[in-house]
């Protein structure tokens, strides 16, 4: 299980959202008891359409990596810019003959929040 994101929820506390892949291989979000399957792709999707290439030089600390198999896998790690003053959460994913993608990590989870509500028929949470 990878903790992708951080907020604050309806009561005031902090609440985690996870990925985690199930033992059929999927892909799933979870967040408090709450664990939905995602689409198939839904990662590949997101990422290829929020992420860029990753900076292999970049100066980055490694907070956790889920390997998805085939060869994929997905790293959550921080990144303290120069001009930030505030290190940055960031989501890379690898995938085989594939340039790593690299996307905020915030803007992934969200995507991937989205489409799940959706995928289950509810309105998307904010």
């Amino acid at each position: 299980m990878l903790k992708i994101r951080e907020l604050v929820d309806d009561t005031g506390g902090l609440a985690a959202v996870f990925l985690r892949v199930t033992d059929g291989g999927a892909l799933a979000l979870a967040r408090g008891d709450d664990v939905v399957v995602l689409p198939a792709r839904a990662l590949e999707v997101v990422m290829a359409r929020y992420g860029a290439p990753f900076d292999s030089e970049a100066a980055i600390a490694v907070q956790g990596t889920l390997p998805l198999g085939d060869g994929r896998s997905l790293r959550h790690v921080r990144h303290l810019a120069g001009y930030d003053v505030i290190a940055r959460d960031y989501l890379v994913y690898e995938a085989p003959g594939a340039e790593p993608r690299c996307a905020l990590a915030a803007i992934v989870s969200r995507g991937l929040e989205h489409l799940a509500d959706v995928g289950r028929g509810g309105a998307a949470r904010p």
